[in-house]
């Protein structure tokens, strides 16, 4: 595509987004969602407060839940179970790493390419 068709059909896109917004400008939902947005925030801020503060407020179980996974997993994610099958031995190994010693063996033997293609499904 040329450079200037490209700057043509960007400007109709900008156009059409310039329609759109003065569109949603008028529906008076959208102007009650923004005045109740800016009085809560006068709210927040006459009582020095955050969203994380109303959010624990109104919804006490998000804080727990959140500290209880992150004591669980200790910050980190869990790794994806990935199993392997061996096409030649029909061995299969199951493991969450890249140290597993016999996915290492195979991959000294018959390569890493060759054992990655031997992966039948990865589960969470």
């Amino acid at each position: 595509m040329s450079l200037l068709n490209e700057y043509i059909q960007k400007e109709q896109q900008l156009k059409q987004l310039q329609e759109d917004l003065q569109r949603m400008e008028g529906d008076q939902r959208l102007k009650s969602e923004l005045e109740f947005k800016e009085r809560l925030e006068a709210l927040m801020e006459e009582f020095g407060k955050m969203p994380a503060d109303l959010v624990a407020l109104f919804d006490p179980n998000v804080r727990s839940n959140a500290q209880k996974q992150m004591k669980s997993t200790d910050g980190r994610r869990k790794r994806r179970l990935k199993i392997y099958e061996n096409p030649h031995t029909g061995d299969v190994i199951e493991t969450r790493g890249g140290n597993h010693k016999g996915l290492r063996s195979w991959k000294a033997e018959y390569g890493d390419d060759t054992v990655e293609s031997w992966l039948v499904r990865m589960e969470d």
